[in-house]
């Protein structure tokens, strides 16, 4: 099969796109309003960008006049709450996904717990092995979506999922995106050691 991006619909590229970059991590983003309205939705075009200082970037798509609640929150406060997705909480994260009314508290429907963030106003998910509290860097249009780089200002780690101080792929049991309704449990983790190359002759070292 051959694809000309050129030639294809947005809504065929976007499932092209979706089941091509797999797995997906998730991105369930706690948000608050200004007038202290609290939103929950997840995103999977969801990545780190750098670490110094530490930078997420989530992209969420352009809905012109009206945009997601998530989206409006952000640009009115500067702050928002990555939760990390992993097997336990799938099914009540996909509850989250649904294009609830802008009066409804995601939260409530999800049955998650609202738990207070350390260092940003919106709450995170108590379910949640992993936060990322996260103030707004800066808002890059990108094609069809705005792609929010988040500054991370505050981590809370369930202390279950870390081996030696560390966070433990395995213990995390993180969940990602696949296409359509699909996703994909992180499975069996695979360690491969990386070749030691001098960068002056190109030679591998030990």
């Amino acid at each position: 099969m051959l694809l000309d991006p050129a030639q294809l619909p947005h809504t065929d590229m976007y499932r092209v796109l979706i089941s091509a970059v797999v797995p997906r991590p998730i991105a369930l983003v706690s948000t608050r309003s200004a007038a202290g309205a609290v939103n929950l939705a997840p995103f999977s075009y969801f990545n780190a960008l750098a670490s110094a200082p530490p930078l997420i970037g989530v992209s969420i798509n352009d809905r012109g006049d009206d945009p997601k609640d998530t989206l409006r929150n952000i640009r009115e406060t500067g702050e928002f709450v990555v939760n990390v997705v992993n097997r336990a909480i799938l099914e009540p994260m996909v509850c989250t996904a649904g294009e609830w009314p802008r009066t409804v508290n995601e939260f409530e429907p999800a049955r998650f717990t609202m738990r207070a963030s350390h260092r940003v106003a919106p709450p995170a998910v108590a379910e949640s092995p992993l936060q990322l509290e996260c103030r707004l860097h800066r808002e890059i249009p990108l094609g069809n979506c705005f792609l929010i780089v988040g500054e991370v200002v505050f981590l809370q780690v369930d202390d279950a999922v870390l081996t030696d101080g560390r966070i433990d792929a395995a213990k995390l049991d993180a969940v990602g995106r696949l296409g359509g309704e699909l996703y994909a449990p992180l499975g069996e983790v695979v360690k491969v050691t990386r070749p030691k190359v001098s960068r002056t002759t190109g030679a591998i070292e030990g």
